[in-house]
């Protein structure tokens, strides 16, 4: 019965696209949450009233968020290919799709880094700087560790919208579920393919949220 509604599957070409959305999505998704966390942290102390408040480095980190994280991503991977190619040294394959993934995906993490932090009730923080605590242990002690269900919330989002980005970078030869949908499913008219492919992609995005919200739990004492 597989064989008739799945003809024109090949399994193992769907593995492989399946474990090359997961590498992407993974990685990508590793560095966004280092430097999305970097980006929000540099742009939460920086803003006014806060610890290393700056109105120019606030202004310039921004303007950077803001306008790599409006591009879209089709056109920012487009844009992205002279980067691509010198920093991975080709512009096809999952590996050429990974720095415009992290580019475009954490400045978008990095606002929700921000807007975690500034639910933190201001009292524990000044509480902690009248004590005279450093503003390393500022940062690690106090800020991250109040916002970490709202971290936790946040990379859950990102890393789900990483997905569908992983799809869209298929469609250009990023390879993954998105290349193979498109290619073997859409352009030879195989609907079956592009069946199988999207409900691997809906089950990929409902494990991430799965584990996503349990963590969020878990870490959330509220």
């Amino acid at each position: 019965m597989n064989e008739k509604l799945f003809q024109h599957v090949n399994w193992d070409n769907m593995w492989e696209a399946t474990v090359e959305t997961l590498y992407m999505t993974g990685i990508s998704t590793l560095y966004t949450f280092v430097f999305g966390l970097l980006l929000g942290v540099l742009l939460f102390l920086t803003s006014p009233g806060q610890l290393w408040k700056n109105k120019f480095v606030y202004g310039v980190t921004g303007a950077f968020v803001n306008i790599f994280r409006s591009i879209p991503f089709i056109i920012l991977i487009i844009l992205l290919i002279p980067f691509t190619t010198l920093f991975v040294g080709t512009m096809r394959g999952p590996e050429a799709a990974i720095p415009a993934l992290v580019i475009g995906a954490a400045p978008f993490y990095a606002r929700m880094v921000m807007i975690g932090l500034r639910e933190i009730d201001r009292g524990v923080i000044e509480a902690a700087r009248s004590m005279g605590a450093k503003a390393s242990t500022i940062i690690f002690k106090v800020l991250l560790p109040e916002s970490m269900p709202a971290l936790i919330s946040g990379i859950t989002v990102t890393a789900i919208a990483l997905v569908g980005s992983t799809a869209m970078a298929g469609v250009i030869g990023a390879g993954g579920l998105g290349n193979l949908a498109y290619y073997e499913g859409f352009q030879r008219s195989r609907t079956d393919v592009m069946i199988v492919a999207t409900v691997i992609i809906l089950i990929i995005v409902f494990i991430i949220q799965f584990i996503g919200d349990f963590a969020v739990k878990k870490l959330d004492k509220r």
